[in-house]
């Protein structure tokens, strides 16, 4: 039987725990219904985590009885942190999802000089960041940042290991590169609809960018930040 997991500030410590968030309460006695005796996850998005008996309802809270405490074992040994071109329609909130069931630990959404979309609902970001987070069985939620001009997404991203811009025209072995370097910390960077310009493309070969392809098609922005991601979080 599926547990739900939720991660928030808790005290994950064992003994009787009372749930007073006005959401996560709705959601539990209202939205999945569940019952006294049902069992939950709690995660203190710290990785630490343990498993909640319910034990109680009262007008504005869940009361929890913590029982099995744990370490989350989920989480990617690699720090990735997608830069990602703000997109059109609901394709930037698609990527946030994804990159977040992947393992991305940070995303920076970008104004490149092609960006046609300028602006995020950053409070709707955050929670589909959070769901995606709980779903995916990970320990902790993925930083979402304000978004950056270009220029000041290059020098952010200037103490990782590695950092890689992904371009149709770029080198095409990514991961035999990725498994030949040692790294903990990789900025990957994906750009608009339209492409990078060429200005940006010598900027950031200036800064020490590698230039990569992930193929010969040519792959929608959403596609390539999903798989690019996926690629540098598991090479």
């Amino acid at each position: 039987m599926k547990q739900h997991r939720f991660i928030g500030k808790f005290n994950i410590v064992p003994g009787i725990f009372k749930i007073s968030d006005f959401e996560l309460v709705n959601q539990i006695r209202n939205v999945l219904k569940l019952k006294v005796g049902e069992k939950v996850i709690l995660c203190d998005g710290n990785n630490k985590e343990g498993v909640a008996e319910i034990k109680g309802y009262g007008k504005n809270l869940v009361e929890v009885e913590i029982q099995e405490i744990s370490v989350n074992q989920n989480e990617p040994e690699r720090n990735v942190v997608l830069y990602c071109s703000i997109l059109k329609k609901e394709n930037f909130e698609l990527v946030v999802q994804k990159a977040t069931e992947i393992g991305v630990k940070e995303i920076v959404p970008i104004i490149t000089a092609r960006t046609v979309k300028l602006d995020i609902r950053k409070d709707r970001l955050e929670k589909i960041i959070k769901e995606a987070a709980e779903q995916s069985g990970r320990g902790v939620v993925p930083v979402l940042y304000d978004p950056v001009n270009f220029q000041e997404a290059i020098k952010l991203s200037e103490d990782n290991d590695v950092k890689i811009i992904f371009d149709q025209f770029g080198k095409t072995d990514l991961r035999s590169q990725l498994q030949a370097t040692s790294y903990k910390l990789l900025a990957i960077f994906v750009g608009p609809e339209g492409g990078w310009t060429p200005e940006e493309l010598q900027t950031a070969r200036d800064a020490g960018f590698e230039i990569v392809s992930l193929g010969k098609t040519t792959l929608r922005a959403e596609t390539a930040a999903i798989i690019g991601t996926y690629l540098a979080v598991h090479k």
